[in-house]
């Protein structure tokens, strides 16, 4: 089991991991260091004890609070997945007008009298 040295509130621990877990006990270190150090700006000296409780008190809250937000975007992603099924097992039929016969035979009159002109005109102008 390896043992991996970390610096919290500028005090130096030695602490035992598991195999291949030495990066995400820095990474968890230095996040301690970093409430340590802000407790330390705004107190000054403190007992060891103290200073590593409020620190770890300080990252619980700040994780209480990061797991409230998990927990509604979840929610509204579950609620998003819903509403996507809902939609496909059931889609919105979009009915499309149909073109009343009345004016595909109005329209069909137009275009044979304007044939019926544009053959006039062309008479004209060629006789």
């Amino acid at each position: 089991m390896p043992h991996v040295e970390i610096r919290i509130g500028g005090r130096s621990f030695e602490v035992a991991c598991q195999e291949g877990e030495e990066q995400f006990l820095h990474a968890a270190a230095a996040m301690l260091d970093t409430e340590a150090a802000a407790l330390s700006s705004q107190i000054g000296r403190m007992p060891e004890s103290r200073m590593l409780l409020m620190a770890g008190l300080m990252l619980a809250d700040k994780t209480a609070g990061l797991e409230d937000k998990l927990r509604e975007a979840e929610a509204r992603a579950a609620e998003a997945m819903a509403e996507a099924t809902r939609l496909r097992d059931n889609p919105q039929k979009v009915e499309v007008p149909v073109v009343p016969a009345s004016l595909t035979e109005t329209l069909a009159e137009l275009a044979a009298r304007a044939e019926s002109l544009a053959d006039e005109i062309e008479e004209r102008v060629e006789g």
